[in-house]
């Protein structure tokens, strides 16, 4: 009986010791999805790309400004423009044909072809810090930009480089004569590019002010006074 007996509680004991080591097993196992996942989340809080929008008319500078910032704070800059020309000339591009109709009468690309390029661009540059320049330019690119991007980004500011129409002109039309080679550096396609700035940008660099998140330089003297402006800005938000 006494034999039994010990044999009973041996296997109760044996059964309860199995119990509480797979029980401290699944503990360890959540333990260490938890801390996987508590991993994940800060680990994408702590890669957030800073993001920090360029607008302005035609001629305004946006590229020679972005040029300049991207030396002196370590910013990547991505010009739409420039992304969307490249894009256009690739051969055995999907959206060749597409982007040089739009470039050439002045109109705007359907946002998710910016979106993919401006995020594939992000993901291959190695950096955390971006200036888009030339984006958003209307409201469904905004809208676009909301639904896809916001999300995985930091948004900082917007820079607003303003300067009066003539002077865009006249600055684009110096850049075509001196061989820029790009299609809608012509006094035709310029009317045009203009016509859609007025009508689709403006709103949208409005909408920017009235939120309080737009920065104004005015982009109307030479480019070292205009960066003057400009290299205050970044400073005083902490770059």
């Amino acid at each position: 009986m006494l034999s039994c007996s010990l044999g009973s509680q041996w296997n109760n004991f044996q059964t309860v010791s199995l119990l509480f080591r797979q029980r401290q097993a699944t503990i360890q196992q959540l333990d260490k999805m938890f801390q996987h996942s508590s991993n994940a989340i800060m680990s994408s809080f702590a890669t957030k790309a800073k993001v920090v929008f360029v607008l302005g008319g035609p001629g305004a500078g946006k590229g020679t400004q972005c040029s300049r910032i991207a030396d002196r704070f370590r910013f990547t800059h991505l010009s739409t423009g420039d992304l969307l020309r490249e894009e256009g000339s690739r051969e055995g591009s999907r959206y060749g044909t597409m982007i040089e109709e739009h470039m050439r009468h002045g109109k705007i690309l359907p946002v998710d072809v910016t979106c993919s390029l401006l995020e594939m661009a992000m993901k291959s540059s190695g950096n955390s810090m971006f200036l888009i320049d030339g984006f958003p330019r209307n409201q469904d690119n905004l809208d676009g930009w909301n639904r896809r991007m916001s999300p995985k980004v930091d948004m900082q500011f917007v820079l607003f480089l303003n300067c009066t129409e003539e002077v865009c002109v006249k600055r684009c039309l110096k850049r075509g004569l001196n061989g820029s080679g790009r299609i809608d550096d012509n006094l035709e396609t310029l009317k045009k590019r203009i016509q859609t700035y007025n009508k689709h940008s403006l709103p949208i660099i409005q909408y920017f002010q009235g939120t309080g998140q737009m920065k104004t330089i005015d982009a109307g003297p030479d480019a070292d006074q205009v960066f003057a402006q400009v290299e205050s800005t970044f400073l005083a938000s902490g770059f």
